[in-house]
């Protein structure tokens, strides 16, 4: 069968979209194809937050900022365990794909934000300057602007198939197996996501998530199930990002991510198992999880009977009715008193004490010199101080990672986000983009955003560059 298409993508969520869409504007001709019955992913589940640095947003603000400084800071955070290239690469078309984003219709304004969920500036993680960009309509409102710039250049979405294999032919990759159907290209883009749905591959290649136990839930699309590791076995890829993966300290009862689950009260503290304040309760995830881990893997989250109530009705897990549900049930702790509730959870009585009692005489008066968790809820926007944790009865839940968000096991990508055997040689014809092209994705997490601004960046780096490798001569 001869080329029906230039470039092939395999997988419809932002990655693939943004690689659809790039390789259109370059001319080429392009079949998209997503397994599920939808296009989106686990861009379109997610709060959209993008992160870039040197954007127009900031500069609207006033925020000086440079893909040199992000540099630094995203090497920093993962120890240098990343390869440089790679990431210099991502951050300096993070912000051109940002632009190019806005150019598209995305609409970010240059406000400040004070979560993840208002339109603008916000904090991503732990850098000292700001640049998690929230788009307006979240992650649904990025999927549908790129998917209206895919119709609009032609490129056909065909859905509820799952590409099977990849077809090789002297060394080159020429196309994709889809229902036992042949479809040849130029070239093949792979941005199927990531494996979080698939236990197997979980324990495989990211066995801390089996840490949670019970507690482990999984918020990734139902696409996410490995489809990359399977197609790029079998032409020799090479994987990296082997054991690293993101997941987000919930407490054990919780079941979905934060906007369906809601928020536990702003009145808590987290205590290990000796009793003692160890974090800011409110941390970063570029962060608190490893911090947890270095705790034993598990902590306790302390609050009282006013913050119970007071719990915002309409959630699935954070209600007051669901914590009495647990505490019925023996999973929650309830006590009348502090040293009940220390006893409970087997912690020392006289450090529990100590730890609430300054807790109360710092966060409710607007100060917290041990963690400095009031300038974080000053960096979220909110403007009240916590109350005492003083009115019985208390409450223990226990703390630990357990929502499983991303995956960084994938196949190794290099610059131009071309796929790379095992041999560190790039596979003609194959790229890859998102949580399946790995390498961005590291050791630590940067912030929100850092999953979607590498799928879109990246994603919009391996179209254009597919596209570019189809206009060389075809293979036979």
């Amino acid at each position: 069968m001869s080329d029906d298409f230039d470039v092939i993508v395999v997988g419809g969520g932002g990655a693939g979209l943004a690689a659809a869409v790039s390789a259109a504007e370059q001319g080429a001709t392009v079949l998209l194809f997503e397994s599920e019955t939808e296009l989106g992913g686990s861009t379109q589940l997610s709060a959209g937050l993008f992160t870039a640095a040197g954007t127009s947003v900031q500069r609207g603000l006033g925020v000086e900022d440079s893909a040199e400084k992000f540099f630094q800071h995203y090497m920093d955070l993962n120890q240098w365990m990343l390869a440089p290239g790679l990431i210099r690469t991502f951050c300096e078309n993070a912000a051109p794909t940002l632009e190019w984003l806005i150019e598209l219709g995305v609409e970010i304004p240059a406000v400040v934000s004070a979560n993840a969920h208002q339109p603008g500036l916000c904090q991503a993680g732990v850098e000292d300057v700001w640049r998690g960009h929230v788009p307006k309509d979240q992650g649904y409102g990025l999927v549908q602007v790129l998917d209206k710039a895919r119709r609009v250049h032609g490129v056909e979405a065909i859905l509820n198939t799952r590409v099977q294999k990849l077809i090789e032919e002297d060394g080159r990759v020429v196309g994709v197996v889809a229902d036992d159907i042949e479809v040849r290209a130029a070239a093949v883009v792979v941005a199927s996501g990531g494996f979080a749905q698939d236990p197997d591959l979980v324990d495989r290649y990211y066995p801390a998530a089996n840490n949670a136990g019970d507690s482990l839930f999984v918020v990734a699309a139902p696409g996410s199930r490995g489809d990359h590791l399977r197609v790029g076995r079998a032409v020799d890829a090479a994987v990296t990002g082997d054991g690293w993966g993101l997941m987000l300290p919930t407490v054990y009862f919780q079941r979905f991510h934060h906007w369906q689950s809601g928020f536990p009260p702003k009145s808590r503290l987290y205590v290990n198992q000796d009793g003692r304040r160890f974090m800011d309760e409110d941390a970063s995830y570029a962060v608190s999880t490893g911090i947890i881990e270095a705790q034993g893997g598990y902590a306790w989250m302390i609050f009282d009977e006013k913050a119970r109530v007071n719990l915002a009705p309409g959630y699935a897990d954070w209600t007051p009715e669901r914590i009495a549900d647990e505490v019925a049930g023996g999973r929650t702790f309830s006590a009348g008193s502090l040293a009940e509730l220390a006893e409970q959870i087997r912690v020392p009585v006289d450090a529990l004490d100590a730890t609430v009692t300054r807790w109360n005489d710092q966060l409710p008066a607007g100060v917290d010199s041990d963690f400095l968790r009031h300038r974080t809820l000053r960096n979220k926007g909110s403007d009240a101080n916590p109350d005492p944790i003083s009115e019985a009865p208390f409450y223990a839940a226990q703390i630990l990672p357990a929502e499983l968000v991303c995956t960084h096991a994938g196949l190794e990508i290099d610059g131009n986000a071309a796929v790379v055997d095992v041999r560190g040689r790039p596979i003609p014809g194959l790229f890859a983009a998102g949580e399946a092209g790995a390498g961005i994705l590291g050791l630590r997490y940067v912030g929100g955003g850092n999953a979607v601004a590498n799928a879109l960046t990246m994603g919009r780096i391996a179209g254009r560059n597919a596209a570019k490798a189809a206009q060389g001569p075809h293979p036979s």
